[in-house]
């Protein structure tokens, strides 16, 4: 049988979501020896998306196929009894052979949570990202509006990234602040490597003044990773919500612990 599990993570202590090998602490082993421990045998887990290092997780979504019989009650709290306090199961679903956690997936959404003060956070201080100068929002939002649609994302994208397309649709780039945090949403089909992290920089620096609106396309079309500015750091990045279709009956994650 095929099972889903919905995961959610702090990044922190964590080297990414791949397995690295010995010493490199990551997410994919950690959980695959969880659930092997509930299974009875090894399991390979599939992911909706490989996450990098520090970026954490309230929705990620994965699948394992097994020979075990367990209901969905066994799968979460077993689970969770052999996993670190950083990592957590929070549902699990049987779902038919045909799904996939990665390619039936319709869309993703990050948040990014910026902390916008003078005084650098304390507590919060590696779960947000901290920028002291004062951003503006309106000019981060006339420029995230250059950013939506299908483009080619490879001005976005790490040197190291390994897709076949730098082709991307990002459907919603919304920007708002609450209190002290300017929050950073997006929602597309699929994200490059440090996509996510790119992008944020390119607006941050348009918020504080150092750009103008339009350097966010003039980044886009010039397709050079070189005139993309600064990768933002990975403490404020969340993957919120991994997004099927209705069909697949998993349910949505939960925010209420989100910042912003």
């Amino acid at each position: 049988m095929r099972v889903a599990l919905g995961v959610e993570y702090d990044g922190r202590a964590f080297k990414g979501w791949q397995r690295l090998g010995e010493g490199r602490r990551t997410i994919q082993p950690v959980v695959e020896n969880a659930l092997a421990a509930i299974a009875n045998h090894p399991v390979r887990i599939h992911c909706a998306g490989r996450t990098d290092a520090g970026v954490h997780a309230l929705g990620q979504v994965i699948h394992l196929d097994t020979e075990a019989r367990r209901d969905e009650r066994a799968w979460v709290l077993g689970a969770n009894t052999h996993l670190p306090n950083d990592v957590g199961i929070t549902w699990a679903r049987s779902v038919p052979a045909t799904f996939h956690a990665r390619h039936s997936a319709i869309s993703r959404v990050y948040r990014y949570v910026i902390c916008n003060r003078r005084e650098r956070p304390a507590v919060t201080a590696a779960m947000v990202t901290w920028y002291h100068q004062p951003l503006t929002i309106e000019p981060m939002r006339l420029a995230a509006r250059d950013l939506l649609g299908e483009h080619d994302f490879s001005a976005f994208r790490a040197a190291e990234c390994q897709s076949r397309t730098p082709v991307r649709r990002v459907d919603r780039l919304d920007v708002w602040a609450k209190g002290t945090l300017v929050i950073v949403e997006v929602e597309a089909n699929a994200f490059l490597q440090h996509m996510v992290r790119n992008l944020v920089g390119v607006l941050m620096a348009i918020g504080s003044g150092k750009a103008k609106p339009t350097w966010a396309r003039e980044v886009l079309e010039s397709r050079d990773r070189r005139l993309g500015g600064v990768t933002a750091p990975a403490d404020g990045l969340y993957l919120v919500e991994v997004r099927y279709p209705e069909s697949c009956g998993l349910p949505r994650p939960r925010r209420d612990l989100l910042p912003g």
